[in-house]
């Protein structure tokens, strides 16, 4: 499978979701993001310690090179946290609990 944009797109509107789910009220504690015709990157951090920072370049003209992060307090209490790669080959997560 390919790394396309529109795969790209899934992987962000699917972290925003996780994001917005979880949650209760939060404000941002900072937020950054820089986007360009080939390149971007982008930071959030909320009270509610939930973290994700991702940046990807575009490598030919069809495919991107992603990695990032996120981390959040389970409902149980323990904090998550999962890198990420993702490229021509797929989407290549690694959780930390």
């Amino acid at each position: 499978m390919k790394f396309t944009l529109f795969n790209l797109q899934i992987v962000l509107l699917a972290c925003l979701l996780a994001f917005a789910y979880a949650n209760e009220e939060a404000e941002v504690v900072k937020e950054f993001s820089e986007v360009n015709a080939e390149d971007f990157k982008y930071g959030l951090e909320l009270t509610n310690k939930i973290r994700a920072e991702q940046e990807g370049h575009l490598q030919d003209k069809d495919n991107w090179i992603v990695k990032g992060e996120y981390e959040y307090i389970s409902k149980e209490g323990k904090p998550i946290k999962v890198t990420y790669t993702a490229d021509e080959h797929g989407y290549h997560p690694h959780v930390e609990q």
